[in-house]
């Protein structure tokens, strides 16, 4: 069995505060609160909350899993939290405007087979699996007035995208203060030990969960908050299912390896760290030896979709999306022999592309094409209006409908490139 200090090695492992004395009081607190309850003979209450927004989870919500995935091979007592009553107003952390409200029944679809897919990671048989409107949606008004109270607006005010919000005169509605507000009573609700979550969960984790315990007389839960976040497919911006840059782990395995295909060269690393569990002193090996051309970026590349597929689906549906690949590539599976070729100066949106090759007639066109599943970028939906490809995702397919394809690759010396017709 492991010791207090190896558990708390392991599981501050990852976690970032933005200041050092806030990771050294956490990982104290974590040290104190094992002791307790290695005295007290029971597990930590360990938790993460997930919205269902969409009705997919993706892969940049597996970094948070593994982390709780680390406390159940401890013996921890683990719950995977569906949002479905927070999920209604939508968390405003990071996010530049409202979000749209859901009804009860859009969640209620969404989150039918959340579970499912975190016992991707999760351990099923030691996993506890609960709805927060279970204590949320009893709550009255007099009893919102009673949480509001441990809070000031000013708290609230200083977070950095409402402060952005007002230096910009953008709106900011009454209903999303109530978010964190709700976040925290899910910790009071579970007797909550530790909670688990990204870097946009700072203020709803560290300050409005462990205050709002401490006012209701429970002892404040341990912030273990994942210092990296994965990048989206386009290699830049965190993996969000409403920028449309993710990874869904319900994706079939053709899609999820044209996906990982599709990601630019330079957030190689990143995958392998947080979904691989590499060490970062076997990743810069491999980014050394892609820098000296020791190794090339699409075999590595390849290499990384079949291990990707491989996690979420199994190692004969990794081959069978190789395969698929392979003859994308070569020509077959539907490709002509020969596809045109068009030439990329650097990175450009995909409805641009489409609209310069003559492969579209309008914006619009593109624009409703996307929408509709239409377009493919190596053999994978593009389901972002502003996707974009770049040079370091090349040579790529792109395909419109059943019949017009066309491979990109980097512009030649003189920056020539072939119409599509």
């Amino acid at each position: 069995m492991a010791t207090i200090e190896e558990q708390v090695e392991v599981l501050m492992s990852g976690a970032a505060y933005g200041d050092a004395a806030t990771r050294d009081n956490m990982r104290k607190e974590l040290r104190a609160r094992l002791a307790e309850c290695e005295r007290e003979r029971r597990p930590l209450r360990v938790y993460c909350g997930y919205d269902p927004r969409t009705s997919d989870l993706h892969l940049g919500h597996t970094i948070t899993m593994r982390k709780l995935r680390q406390f159940q091979d401890f013996g921890h007592d683990v719950t995977f939290l569906v949002g479905t009553f927070t999920s209604l107003i939508g968390d405003p952390s990071d996010k530049e405007s409202a979000r749209d409200q859901l009804t009860m029944r859009n969640v209620e679809d969404n989150a039918r087979t959340y579970a499912e897919q975190a016992f991707k990671i999760l351990d099923e048989g030691r996993t506890r699996v609960r709805r927060n409107d279970e204590w949320l949606a009893p709550l009255d008004f007099a009893d919102i007035i009673r949480l509001a109270s441990h809070f000031t607006v000013q708290q609230f005010m200083a977070r950095e995208n409402f402060a952005k919000r007002v230096e910009e005169e953008k709106a900011i509605y009454l209903h999303e203060f109530f978010y964190a507000l709700m976040q925290a009573y899910d910790a009071v609700a579970q007797e909550a030990d530790v909670q688990v979550g990204g870097q946009d969960q700072l203020f709803n984790i560290l300050v409005a969960g462990r205050k709002l315990q401490t006012g209701l007389g429970q002892k404040p839960q341990i912030a273990i908050i994942m210092g990296e976040s994965l990048p989206g497919t386009d290699g830049e911006i965190k993996m969000s299912k409403s920028l449309g840059n993710h990874i869904p782990l319900l994706s079939e395995p053709w899609d999820m390896f044209g996906k990982v295909m599709s990601l630019p060269d330079k957030a190689m690393g990143a995958y392998h760290k947080l979904i691989l569990g590499w060490t970062p002193a076997r990743v810069n090996a491999l980014e050394t030896e892609l820098r000296s051309g020791e190794a090339h970026p699409n075999e590595v590349k390849m290499q990384l979709a079949r291990e990707i597929v491989g996690i979420f689906h199994s190692p004969n549906d990794a081959a069978a999306a190789q395969a698929r690949w392979d003859e994308v590539f070569r020509g077959g599976a539907g490709v002509p022999d020969d596809i045109e070729e068009a030439a990329l100066q650097g990175e450009e949106e995909i409805r641009d592309i489409l609209l310069r090759l003559n492969m579209v007639g309008s914006r619009g066109e593109a624009r409703r094409l996307i929408q509709q599943n239409g377009v493919r970028l190596n053999d994978a939906k593009v389901e972002s209006l502003q996707a974009t490809v770049s040079l370091e995702m090349l040579p790529a397919v792109l395909q419109v409908g059943k019949r017009q394809f066309v491979r990109l690759v980097r512009a030649n010396g003189d920056g020539g490139e072939q119409p599509i017709a």
